[in-house]
């Protein structure tokens, strides 16, 4: 029988403690989870490297796709075109972001260009943040809303080659009118040619749920893919939260108090807890989960592979086809 040190006796302890308190029993693996994960453009030559080295390892894990981010208002278009150019020899299946506030038909239809020079055939199409510089937030010969950007994508002669994911909030966009006004909006975005719709983190998987019948009786029929943020630093967490209006369970900052000084401890329970959240929303048929990384690998991986998401398993990867399993019915 192993023995354990007082140190690992005192932290097994301190994790049982804190899991107990956690909103989902620990689940069977689910079989044919796919995962897809998310990375921001770094600014430096360090974060450069360090991007490399975070999506080797999680490209491992054989992801649908990996997205790599805008800035508000563009302003980091010229690094995620970098970022998108130095990850393409690791990583086969790319999705750009493109955002459509402040730009022109112009400027969009060049990003586009440059996306496909490289190999990148997919898009996340977002309305974006506004850049909070004066600029008008559409321009002439610029676009009204995401709908009109996905129908452009769509419009252009290869429109077809291309795979496009939009945006969804299970807790209603901070800037709608109302919860019907936001799947309205949504619905739109579908009906001009979205493939999925990736959504907002959160952490009340009631409220997913909910949005995803409601998404389902207005006609969306496309797969809703929830977006999972593992909680690497719980006060960042908390602040973009409260920006996008992610709800923060009255059980979470109880859950990770004092974790900044036991980074062990923190790291097992923000794995569990994450690993937890995609079992529970499993067993309500949701195959497909998309990770804001926030370019580090360590607790994505953790939660991948719990959920049996490994190298090995990857093995037989998912078709780089882009008229496949992704846009089929089987995934949520």
């Amino acid at each position: 029988m192993t023995e354990w040190s007082a140190a690992e006796e005192s932290l097994h302890g301190e994790m049982t403690e804190r899991l107990d308190r956690r909103p989902w029993p620990a689940r069977p693996l689910q079989a044919e989870v796919r995962v897809s994960f998310e990375f921001f453009p770094p600014a430096t030559e360090v974060g450069g490297r360090r991007l490399h080295d975070v999506a080797t390892r999680l490209v491992a894990l054989d992801p649908a796709f990996v997205s790599v981010t805008y800035g508000a208002g563009g302003s980091t278009q010229s690094r995620t075109h970098d970022s998108l150019e130095s990850l393409a020899a690791i990583a086969p299946r790319l999705a750009g972001h493109i955002t459509c506030v402040g730009a022109t038909r112009q400027g969009v239809h060049g990003v586009l260009d440059a996306y496909r020079s490289i190999g990148v055939r997919r898009v996340v199409a977002l309305r974006g943040d506004d850049p909070g510089d004066g600029r008008p937030a559409v321009p002439a010969e610029g676009f009204a809303d995401a709908a009109a950007l996905v129908a452009a994508i769509r419009d252009r002669t290869d429109g077809s080659d291309w795979d496009i994911s939009v945006a969804g909030y299970p807790e209603v966009h901070p800037k709608a009118d109302s919860s019907a006004a936001d799947v309205d909006s949504l619905r739109r975005k579908v009906d001009a040619g979205a493939d999925r719709v990736l959504t907002q983190f959160f952490f009340d998987n009631e409220s997913f749920l909910r949005f995803h019948e409601r998404c389902r009786a207005a006609g969306i029929s496309v797969p809703i893919v929830p977006g999972i943020m593992p909680v690497g630093d719980f006060d960042k967490v908390s602040r973009f939260g409260a920006g996008c209006g992610a709800t923060i369970p009255e059980w979470m900052p109880q859950l990770f108090e004092g974790l900044a000084q036991a980074p062990d401890v923190h790291r097992l329970v923000a794995a569990t807890v994450a690993a937890e959240q995609c079992r529970h929303l499993a067993e309500h048929g949701i195959g497909q989960f998309h990770f804001y990384t926030m370019n580090a690998a360590d607790l994505t991986e953790a939660t991948c592979r719990m959920l049996g998401v490994t190298p090995a398993a990857g093995s037989a990867s998912v078709s780089d086809d882009l008229g496949d399993d992704l846009r089929d019915g089987t995934v949520a």
